[in-house]
């Protein structure tokens, strides 16, 4: 192979480049660091992290095509995907320090969080079969070690083991669709799959593509392999669990989005699995909030009925010109919502009953203002960015010809109305249930900004749509 191609090549992985030796960097430093200056591979992470950051950022304006012969896409969709995934990292870095600071050896978690958002990263830009499995991979191993971080703790093992079993059963169906349409097309390049499969309906090629969706489901938290989700949320460590439900949905939205861009139009019947998928997740996630007395499950039901909401705009890719548009955009909403919420119970040092939180405004306004911002969005209460995704989604879907998905959405819109309300009214209109103490300034400062995003998104909403729409994958 001709080393100038070799050189060309990593130029076009170099943010991906970074966190692999970033990551190995960390991981050293722990190994050899004391107790007392575990502390260090934080910042090292943090400097990853940034790194990478500058590294992708000039990716956002160059025109999209393929590298690593055909199997990886260097394109506007896979670098907004990269941007998000790492400003969600170096918000959960900010969140772990002084969560961690009592575990005399948790050098090595950062080393776990950088490689899981690297497998997001890498699923972002997979544009073939084997690279997907390969992401798929990397994010599910490290994400059931940190949500099993806490080792000492029930609640963590419970969610570790449920996150874990589902995974093995979803990746092992993931496999099969993989095997099944490499047997019927003979490639796993997707730009070179879609002249492979049958233009006409196939029960083989059909079967074969719901396998596969259902591994990229799980990684999603959709119906029906969503069942982990809450569990993660409610027994992980609180800012893994805010990463967890949130930044590696961010690589498997683009990921299904490319690979529902090149099946056969109708032939398969995919955008049936994914309209009918939405509307059952938002459903049911909004559904099972309606009586979660814990913050933090709540977080994770809501968490599922997000997806549903994020699966409006897979349906309409091929349908709407402003799908991808609306699919990262709502991506660019969700992500920094998530976290501002988890960040929340972060700085209460975990607490997260029901009870805990009358009187939060009182005691700490900037916490409460925080949690607010993020509930407003999820609602999609403008000018938050939440209110334009919304919009956009329900845009798209009407365009695409599914207007009744938009009716389903407008309705879940209204239900969860009531569970956001339930949370946020004690918090500002009752007395204080007791005096909580917050863990430290830097995640008071990263939940602050987190939320800040939310307004900022949502005023410049415009240019931000107008830059998605051009990230169609492959151009």
């Amino acid at each position: 192979m001709p080393i100038a191609t070799m050189v060309g090549w990593a130029g076009d992985v170099l943010a991906e480049l970074a966190m692999v030796i970033g990551g190995i960097v960390v991981l050293l430093y722990a190994l050899a660091a004391g107790p007392r200056r575990q502390v260090g591979a934080a910042w090292l992470a943090l400097a990853t992290t940034g790194v990478a950051l500058a590294l992708t950022i000039p990716a956002l304006g160059e025109p999209g095509r393929l590298t690593f012969a055909g199997t990886y896409a260097h394109d506007a969709a896979a670098a907004v995907a990269r941007v998000i995934v790492l400003l969600a990292t170096g918000v959960t870095v900010a969140f772990s320090v002084p969560w961690f600071r009592r575990d005399p050896r948790h050098g090595e978690y950062y080393t776990l969080l950088l490689f899981g958002a690297l497998g997001a990263m890498l699923l972002a830009g997979a544009a073939a079969l084997t690279e997907l499995v390969v992401a798929m991979l990397m994010s599910s191993a490290t994400g059931f070690v940190l949500a099993a971080y806490h080792r000492k703790s029930s609640a963590a093992a419970e969610a570790a083991i449920k996150y874990y079993l589902v995974g093995a059963l979803a990746n092992a169906a993931m496999l099969m669709g993989v095997a099944i349409l490499y047997g019927l097309a003979g490639v796993t390049t997707l730009d070179r799959l879609a002249a492979g499969l049958p233009d006409s309906a196939s029960p083989a090629a059909s079967v074969a593509v719901a396998l596969v969706m259902v591994g990229l489901m799980f990684k999603l938290g959709a119906v029906p392999v969503h069942v982990w989700v809450p569990d993660v949320a409610q027994g992980a460590p609180a800012p893994i669990a805010g990463f967890l439900t949130a930044v590696p949905k961010v690589g498997a939205f683009v990921f299904l989005a490319r690979l529902v861009l090149v099946l056969p139009p109708s032939a398969l019947g995919w955008e049936v699995m994914v309209a009918v998928g939405a509307a059952a997740t938002m459903t049911l996630g909004n559904l099972a909030c309606l009586w979660q007395d814990d913050v933090r499950r709540l977080l994770g039901w809501s968490a599922v009925s997000q997806t549903g909401y994020g699966l409006m705009a897979v349906a309409a890719l091929g349908r709407s010109d402003l799908a991808m548009a609306a699919l990262l955009y709502f991506l660019a909403a969700y992500v920094p919502a998530n976290l501002a919420a988890f960040g929340v119970v972060v700085t209460l040092r975990g607490r997260t009953a029901l009870t805990d939180y009358p009187g939060l405004a009182n005691e700490h306004p900037t916490a409460a203002a925080s949690l607010a911002l993020s509930f407003l969005s999820f609602i999609g209460v403008p000018p938050l960015s939440g209110f334009v995704a919304k919009l956009l989604l329900f845009v798209v879907a009407i365009q695409a010809g599914l207007a009744w998905l938009a009716v389903i959405a407008a309705a879940n819109t209204v239900i969860s109305i009531f569970y956001y309300v339930r949370v946020l009214a004690p918090v500002y209109f009752a007395a204080a249930a007791g005096r909580m103490r917050t863990l430290g300034a830097g995640a008071a400062l990263a939940t602050a900004a987190s939320a800040a995003v939310l307004v900022v998104t949502g005023v410049i909403a415009q240019p931000l749509v107008a830059a998605f729409a051009a990230a169609t994958p492959g151009r």
